[in-house]
């Protein structure tokens, strides 16, 4: 449904460009309909910085509490599904119980914003609240998040809110859990391909914003670049001293 008089955010004008300018070059080069592509003068407006609010674990266990003690038993497995594997809340939602393998641990998500198939791990403490909604039934099918039989996901906005007052957390959305994830990553030393493939990102970019977190990959080579420069002479002058 079309958003009419409503202003555009500079990255979805970036990709209107980007969409007008390839149609252009196509109808230049291929087709010969035109003989000038207009949208390639037009200048990129400059994108703000990719939003990093992420939790810290005193505010993790506090959201995990309000969440387990929900009246809603589908927002503390969607949470904890969502902190564990940095999965968008599409993604969840979309979540059917023929893609979760107990056995092997994993999950496969069909159809994700990059139309790739990707495959996730699940940790135990995942597994265990899953299995806690699951309906009874050695083939049970349909969506995880959803009444057995309903083909609509449930709703867990409202009690997502009331948890997050409950938990007192500030300026946080439920995107905002898969931030958390590549935050954690990061900080765990997790290399940003590494990220990249967990979160399912094509491309590096998206990424970069978790690299301010983890120990920059040029730290072991500047140090022994130090240590080959400065050692013996610093500690000359020490002894002097």
């Amino acid at each position: 449904k079309p958003c009419r008089n409503k202003p555009r955010e500079p990255a979805t004008v970036n990709r209107y460009l980007a969409a007008l300018s390839h149609a252009f070059s196509m109808a230049v080069r291929e087709w010969e309909w035109v003989s000038d592509n207009p949208v390639a003068k037009i200048r990129r407006l400059k994108e703000p910085s990719g939003r990093t609010r992420y939790l810290d674990e005193e505010e993790i266990k506090r959201l995990i509490d309000a969440c387990r003690s929900s009246d809603n038993r589908f927002l503390y497995p969607a949470v904890i599904l969502a902190l564990s594997t940095g999965m968008r809340s599409s993604e969840i939602m979309r979540l059917r119980w023929e893609d979760i393998s107990i056995d092997r641990r994993q999950q496969i998500l069909q159809k994700t914003k990059n139309n790739e198939r990707r495959t996730i791990p699940l940790a135990e403490q995942v597994l265990g609240a899953l299995l806690a909604i699951k309906p009874f039934g050695r083939n049970v099918k349909g969506l995880v998040f959803a009444p057995r039989g309903a083909d609509k996901p449930v709703s867990i906005r409202d009690f997502w809110k009331k948890a997050l007052e409950e938990a007192h957390i500030e300026d946080f959305r439920f995107h905002d859990l898969r931030h958390t994830a590549g935050s954690y990553l990061a900080m765990n030393n997790a290399s940003l391909l590494e990220i990249a493939e967990v979160l399912g990102h094509k491309t590096l970019q998206m990424v970069k914003r978790y690299s301010h977190l983890s120990d920059p990959p040029t730290r072991t080579v500047v140090e022994r670049m130090n240590k080959k420069i400065f050692e013996g002479i610093l500690g000359d002058n020490d002894d002097d001293h």
